[in-house]
């Protein structure tokens, strides 16, 4: 079991290196999904508190990672290697 953690975390960081190198920037939506996946995957759920009303990024963002609150690391983790995976191809 520790094996396979570690290998999906290699390529979790493999795939957080890989997508600085796209040619074209991805659509809003897709990289808030990127971010959230991000996020969720190395640090869990959500803390903090919400961003201020007049702060849109900040909001989006946060309501994007807010929304996978309960998925496990490594499936977030998964999906963000995927997703990864199909931008890169």
């Amino acid at each position: 079991m520790a094996d396979l953690r570690s290998s999906l975390e290699q390529a979790f960081e493999q795939a957080s290196k890989d997508i600085q190198g796209l040619a074209e920037r991805p659509d809003n939506d897709t990289l808030l999904r990127l971010y959230a996946l991000y996020k969720q995957g190395s640090e869990g759920d959500i803390k903090g508190d919400k961003p201020g009303f007049f702060d849109f990024v900040g909001t989006a963002k946060y309501e994007a990672w807010a929304k996978l609150k309960g998925t496990s690391q490594e499936e977030a983790q998964k999906k963000y290697v995927d997703l990864v995976k199909k931008l890169t191809a």
